[in-house]
Order: C-alpha cells, then structure tokens, then sequence
C-alpha cells in the first residue's frame, strides 16, 4: 500500500477518505471490532438506524467553519439541541428545584448521529479497505523508503507512509517504536485522551412525555449518579430519548455496575416522574473499560479537557513517512470532532503534498 492508516475512528477515516479519493493505495487497520472510534451508537436490531449516540453528541458549526465545511461535503444536516422547558436541579439547595438553564449558543446535533460521518466516511473508503480486529503491536524501518507495520496476528504489512490514528497513550503502551525519541514518547504518554475514562448512559423511550410536564430534559446535580442529562430525541422525534453523563468514579462503576443502574433510573424517575424508572432500553457505555481508548494513567488522572498537544505530535517522523492524526493534536478544537476531522485532514493533504 502508499499508505496504512492505523485506527478507523474519525481522523484516521477523514485521513484514508482523502487519500484515497486523491488515488492513494490505502488499508486502514483497526484493533477494535468495530469502527468509529469514540463515535458509537445504540443501534435498531432490525434496521442498524441509529438510535442514539454512546460518544460525542454536538457539533458548533456556527464556530467551527471546519465541522460546518465537512457537514457540506457529506450531505449532513443538523437540527437544534432540544432546551425548551425547565431543567431539574438537585444538590444546589435543600430540595430539587425546576427552571430554565440555558444552552451553548451555536450547539446543535447531527440528524444521525456522529455515527452519519463514520457511515458516510467508511463508504468513501471502502469496506474492503478496512480491517477490524487487527491490533498493530509495532512499526518499524524496512528500508529508507518502506515501513512495517506489525500485527498481533503475527502478520506484517508493507507500506511508503503510516498515519497512526489511535488514542496516543494507547500507541505508547501498546506499539514498538523503536525509532521514537524519548521527546515523542513523552509527549503520547503525556496526553490524555479526551473523555475517555467517562461513562455515559442513554434511556430510550416510546415517547418524550417530559415535554408535556414542560421539562427539557436537563438534569443539573451535585447528587448524581448523572450529574448532567440532556433530551436525546431524534430529529424527526421517531426515537425519544435522555441521555447523561455518569459521576460515578471508574472504580465505582467497575465495583458496583447493577447498582449504577439502578440509581441511574431512581434519579430519572425522581426527575421526570415514574415513567422515566421504565425505559425500553438502558444503555451504559463505560470507555473506561475500553483498552483500546483508556489507558491506566487516564483512569489515575482527572478529567480535564485537552490543551494545546506538544508540537512534536503535529511534526512529520521517520523522514516524513509517519504523521499523528487523532483529535488530541489539533491546533483547533483539540478533543472534539472537529478537531478530529481537521487532524485527518491535515495528516493527508500533507503527505499528498509529498511523493507517496
């Protein structure tokens, strides 16, 4: 191949989309049995719809011309972030409370999900081109013009450039890098990938009936076990839906998993009334249990969002043949998705700029 890609998630998928629409011979190879990286949803058995998204849910394209750029490019629509109504609020006074809070100017949901970009990317790409459950275990030299990119399998693959498109603690803990200098490996181990010691819990319902009670769907709490909920509707309300994002430690959730969601539905029926205690469908998405976007020193770490990533992970390696591409290295939006589409983008146009 010109170019191995390494991790289908959203950078790496941007990347292998350009690359290959330009004419390069591309292979992605992912560790995980499925694509998309931190994008996932909850899926309908029968048709594959996605139901609702278990990773990053908005987008601000009114502030982020690169998500606005590529929403265009794949046909992507958007719709507003449903915030009409009271948000119920807990542990900021000595009884729960009701009014309105207001939302992030700009923030909106893709129609879809983000799973629209991973569909439409991998269709671009091409399902023959890319390879699950292929875990890279190293890269290393073959030459001045050839990298080999070693599997778990045993197998080595032979390719002109590498684009490694994985959690960048995941690439220092799990790859051979023999050629790497100890300024690079500093910098992978030392940047946190972003959310990825978070859970997140999703309800589905047959309908949005706390609209009707003039709820929004919000929960604000200091009490948990979410200490943030949002209405997850879809955008032509076929599927309703609340979302929220767990306080619980990963420890705690690792310890007592039943017991979480058993507070998770006393806290939405103690929000939203008795209804809300009885979804379809409780699903709780833990990365933290995920080695392949968590690793140790993230789940010893507290949460905070990415800064600006060393330069050294933006810089071309190996005499140009290996570049980074995954949201954390992104001079803009670092840790979202635009920053991850930008990051692949990046990664491409520059070794196009070159002989591949």
């Amino acid at each position: 191949m010109d170019v191995v890609v390494i991790g289908a998630g959203l950078a790496g998928l941007t990347a292998a989309a350009i690359l290959g629409q330009a004419g390069a011979s591309v292979e992605i190879v992912e560790a995980d049995r499925h694509i998309g990286g931190r994008i996932r949803a909850v899926r309908d058995p029968v048709s594959n719809r996605a139901l609702a998204d278990l990773g990053p849910t908005w987008v601000w394209p009114k502030y982020q011309p690169g998500a606005a750029r590529w929403l265009d490019r794949l046909g992507i629509t958007t719709f507003e972030q449903f915030n009409d109504g009271d948000a119920v609020i807990t542990g900021y006074g000595p009884a729960p409370f009701r009014q309105p809070v207001p939302g992030q100017d700009g923030m909106v949901r893709i129609a879809g999900g983000p799973s629209a970009f991973i569909d439409a990317l991998a269709g671009i790409v091409g399902t023959a081109r890319i390879r699950t459950s292929a875990a890279v275990t190293g890269i290393t030299e073959d030459g001045p013009d050839k990298l080999q990119i070693h599997l778990g399998s045993g197998e080595t693959l032979t390719a002109g450039k590498v684009i490694v498109s994985v959690p960048l603690r995941v690439a220092a803990v799990s790859m051979r890098l023999p050629w790497a200098p100890a300024s690079l490996l500093d910098a992978l181990s030392g940047t946190p990938t972003w959310m990825s010691s978070q859970a997140k819990a999703v309800a589905l319902y047959e309908r949005p009936f706390w609209r009707d009670a003039g709820l929004s769907g919000r929960i604000v709490s200091r009490n948990g076990p979410l200490f943030e909920a949002h209405d997850h509707c879809s955008a032509d309300n076929t599927t309703a839906a609340i979302f929220g994002f767990v306080s619980w430690s990963p420890e705690q959730r690792k310890k007592d998993p039943e017991g979480l969601r058993q507070a998770i539905l006393d806290q939405l029926s103690a929000s939203f009334g008795k209804a809300a205690g009885h979804p379809l469908e409780l699903v709780v998405q833990d990365w933290a249990t995920n080695s392949r976007i968590a690793t140790g020193m993230d789940l010893s770490e507290a949460a905070q969002h990415p800064d600006l990533a060393p330069a050294v992970l933006r810089q071309p390696h190996l005499g140009g043949r290996l570049r980074f591409a995954v949201s954390e290295v992104s001079e803009i939006s670092p840790g979202l998705i635009e920053g991850a589409l930008l990051s692949g983008e990046r990664a491409a146009s520059e070794l196009l700029g070159e002989r591949l």
